[in-house]
């Protein structure tokens, strides 16, 4: 049985002239040949496939594999998530993680507030700023929190991103406008405690695996969890394993339902922090979490939960072959 691969490398745009900040949340080589490397010891063959323009190119030269374990994140568009599932779909290839609808869906942070709201799920409440004629309209309760509507690894999340009134709100909408040339998320800010919560599985067959706390090392004011701060983790971040009851229980209980609801599958992470009572709140999800197996949030709280990484991608596998004839 053959395995490709679909992904992102950080140096194949580098290269092309991108940022550090517009790569962020592609992948190292590191990254993929700890992937491949475990993917041949449950014993597949493997053949590296790249993002979505080599994807195309070998469907085209008539390639073909049996499984797909996809990891791409795209490069453009807040749809980018969806293009090599939907690609693969068109070709009848099967693949691993979630569906081009919820990919596209859960990367609009917005979105994914208005489902989960619909199922009356707990998340801040928001707004959406489009332009600066919209921040007038807000009528949310200071102090906010705004960040891009469709961006991961925490970019255009920084100290500045809590805002106290309405000048630093129209500010901060200004940069990321200029920065992101999207929407604005902006939501009420709670300053309690930040979990990130993993699941595997898909359906019914969906479990909790396991949750970590973030814990700043040099608290500042709100513990924002910023993109400097994911970037350089292993300095700033103490990563906890999490079971306090009861909350351990209301966060999971959470976390498994909004995956659910979202109809993620074979794994995501779940991102959830406290109001200023403790209780709980869906901040936003990711269908495609990283797999770096000792930079990676899934990975960590596998590992913290006596899962190994082997075991960590062979159960996303085997959650994916469940669909394949």
């Amino acid at each position: 049985m053959i395995v490709g691969l679909t992904y992102d490398l950080r140096k194949d745009y580098e290269k092309l002239g991108y940022s550090e900040q517009a790569v962020a949340e592609f992948d190292s080589e590191e990254t993929i040949s700890f992937i491949e490397s475990t993917i041949e010891s449950l014993g597949y063959k493997t053949a590296r496939i790249g993002n979505v323009f080599s994807l195309c190119e070998k469907l085209a030269a008539g390639e073909k594999w049996d499984l797909v374990f996809n990891i791409a994140e795209g490069l453009a568009g807040r749809s980018r998530e969806a293009q090599v599932p939907a690609i693969l779909e068109a070709y009848n290839i099967p693949y691993t993680m979630s569906d081009p609808l919820v990919c596209a869906l859960t990367l609009d942070k917005a979105m994914t507030k208005r489902v989960l709201q619909s199922a009356g799920l707990a998340t801040p409440k928001f707004a959406v700023v489009e332009s600066a004629k919209d921040i007038a309209g807000i009528s949310l309760r200071y102090p906010l929190f705004a960040k891009p509507i469709a961006e991961g690894t925490g970019k255009g999340v920084n100290e500045k991103s809590k805002i106290e009134n309405p000048k630093q709100l129209k500010t901060i909408c200004e940069t990321l406008f200029e920065q992101f040339s999207q929407p604005v998320l902006v939501e009420e800010f709670l300053p309690g405690r930040e979990f990130t919560t993993a699941v595997l599985g898909t359906g019914g067959d969906a479990y909790v695996l396991g949750t970590m706390e973030i814990v700043m090392r040099t608290p500042t004011d709100g513990n924002i969890y910023s993109y400097d701060a994911k970037e350089r983790c292993e300095q700033l971040i103490d990563y906890v394993r999490f079971d306090e009851k009861p909350l351990a229980g209301k966060i999971a209980a959470l976390a498994l339902e909004a995956y659910k609801v979202l109809e993620c599958r074979d794994t995501g992470r779940i991102d959830i922090r406290c109001d200023a009572a403790g209780e709980p709140s869906f901040i936003e999800i990711n269908p495609l979490p990283g797999m770096h197996p000792t930079h990676s949030d899934l990975p960590m709280i596998a590992t913290r939960q006596g899962m190994c990484y082997k075991e960590l991608v062979k159960a996303i596998i085997d959650s994916a072959l469940k669909r394949t004839p």
